[in-house]
């Protein structure tokens, strides 16, 4: 087999691998959230949003970093050099990964004590937020130096571990997260607080699953990598320093960018709790915050994960269309990046925020559903924003101007810090939202008008497709709303969870062939998809 086609089977198990692992995390929410609830929802969301700033901050980028510089160097048949870079920067990740522990852990009490305010009064306490803020910290000690043998085997084109491991860790964990919760709750009859915090640990038992499964490949690979070493009669004996530069080059300012959704979040937890006690609604902020920034967050991010992983899948061939000056080339690939995401996200959010009630219902139970599905009809929107901002930043490091993602990432944040207060006191728990939302659009806007200064760019092939999906969204919106009023003669949502099943996939079925026929008969979808519609003939013919 070439290398060429072992490139691109590599390629498809790590994409099928990522989803599988984004799949099961969007699953194991179900029943976590039948055990833990709205309270222990929460005190998840308090742990992980501290934690998965600290997992980029310690990582700087450099995990990627190896894996290009390993496979620039092992391009140009110098083995020993990358071998070099890789013990280095696993010491290297080794240390940034146990002093980030050494920061959450001994800050966990400070952090907490400013996460909650003293008016709050649904049970959640300092000591609690503590508790689980110590126990994800160990998990940070041993992730870097994972994550960077992850690049290391990818830089020699080598996707299985990766994509083995990322699988193996996460059903790891999310095993461990039910049965400690199950065990804790329902066989010891222990507290919320004290399974979250189990919860949270088992961060650290999958990436110990994982390290097994990377320790394994590795003993079977290093036979090859020393035959390889051996024969190389080319080395570039590169000073130390020179490395690290050269890493942090190719690292670059794109682990902001990963830090978008955390930071927003973050800003939440020490704000949310606070805004609402001070309009008094500090007894329903644990329902709230949970929805928003746990459960409903992950509803959110099924769109934005299918249409960003077929639109990322463009950048590659950007980039090389950019270094070979290709303007038109360049232009019909940003075009086909941003429609994808415009085909797909546009009436997945409006579908989302139009069957908010059964499709939050059919996940996460009927507890306090009027509240939660209310809010994730305001969030589904967002949806788009995110899309378009991973997209926009992505053809920013296309086009080499992936700098600029660190000052419109500054300014979306900025935004969210300035107004998210207000916006509460006004909105009540949706200012919350509208706040991410004029954060990530603040940072949308800006990435697209440098994209359009940088390379000439035109949205109106974009803008044409954005009014003609508008008009389908609409149509199948429309035929959505009439469907939920015929069916609410028979049952509605609060009738119980069947009902809430039976209610969205019977509109989702619906709403979904009238978008899809709309767009097939249209060609829209053949224009901005291609190939991969052509199923859809066998569906509705030709």
């Amino acid at each position: 087999m070439s290398n060429n086609n072992t490139l691109i089977r590599g390629t498809m198990l790590l994409t099928a691998a990522t989803f599988l692992s984004k799949f099961l995390g969007m699953i194991y929410v179900i029943p976590f959230n039948a055990l833990v609830g709205a309270t222990g929802g929460a005190l998840y969301g308090f742990a992980y949003t501290p934690y998965n700033i600290l997992i980029s901050i310690s990582t700087v980028g450099v995990p990627l970093a190896v894996s290009k510089f390993v496979s620039k160097y092992n391009s140009l048949g110098d083995y020993e050099t990358g071998i070099r870079i890789y013990k280095t920067g696993l010491k290297l990740m080794l240390a940034t990964g146990f002093l980030a522990f050494l920061v959450l852990f001994t800050s966990s009490h400070w952090l907490a004590e400013h996460m909650l305010t003293q008016q709050n009064k649904t049970g959640i306490t300092v000591d609690e937020i503590s508790m689980v803020l110590k126990l994800i910290s160990f998990a940070l000690i041993i992730i870097p130096a994972m994550s960077l043998s992850r690049g290391f085997f990818q830089g020699y084109q080598s996707m299985g571990p990766t994509a083995i491991s990322t699988v193996v860790e996460q059903i790891v964990r999310i095993a461990f997260v039910l049965i400690a919760a199950f065990i804790i709750l329902k066989i010891y009859k222990g507290s919320v607080a004290l399974a979250v915090g189990y919860a949270t640990f088992a961060a650290f038992i999958g990436a110990l699953a994982s390290c097994v499964v990377l320790f394994y490949y590795w003993t079977k690979r290093k036979p090859y990598i020393e035959e390889q070493r051996a024969k190389q009669d080319t080395i570039h004996k590169l000073p130390l320093r020179a490395m690290f530069k050269e890493l942090l080059m190719y690292a670059g300012p794109f682990v902001l960018v990963g830090l978008a959704t955390p930071l927003y979040q973050l800003v939440d937890q020490f704000t949310f709790s606070r805004a609402m006690a001070a309009i008094g609604q500090s007894e329903v902020f644990e329902i709230y915050y949970s929805a928003i920034n746990v459960y409903g967050h992950k509803l959110v991010l099924i769109p934005v994960t299918l249409a960003t992983g077929l639109s990322l899948a463009i950048i590659p061939a950007m980039t090389k269309t950019f270094t070979e000056r290709n303007q038109a080339g360049l232009h019909r690939q940003i075009t086909q990046a941003l429609q994808i995401i415009v085909v797909l996200v546009v009436p997945a959010a409006a579908g989302l925020a139009t069957l908010s009630k059964p499709a939050y219902a059919s996940l996460y139970g009927l507890a306090n559903i009027d509240l939660t599905g209310s809010v994730l009809a305001w969030y589904a929107p967002v949806a788009l924003l995110f899309a378009l901002f991973t997209v926009s930043a992505a053809i920013l490091q296309g086009i080499n101007q992936q700098s600029f993602a660190v000052i419109s990432l500054s300014a979306g944040l900025l935004m969210k810090i300035i107004f998210n207060i207000q916006l509460i006191h006004i909105f009540g728990a949706k200012g919350a939202i509208f706040g991410t939302a004029l954060a990530v659009g603040t940072a949308v806007i800006l990435n697209l008008y440098r994209i359009h200064k940088s390379v000439g760019y035109s949205y109106k092939p974009v803008f044409k497709i954005t009014m003609l999906v508008l008009l389908f969204t609409l149509i199948m919106s429309e035929v959505v709303i009439i469907l939920k009023w015929l069916i609410s003669f028979f049952t509605v949502v609060e009738n119980g969870i069947l009902s809430a099943i039976f209610i969205l996939l019977a509109e989702v079925v619906v709403g979904g062939l009238i978008y899809l026929w709309l767009g097939y008969k249209s060609t829209l979808l053949q224009r901005v998809l291609g190939d991969r519609v052509n199923i859809l003939s066998r569906i509705f013919g030709k």
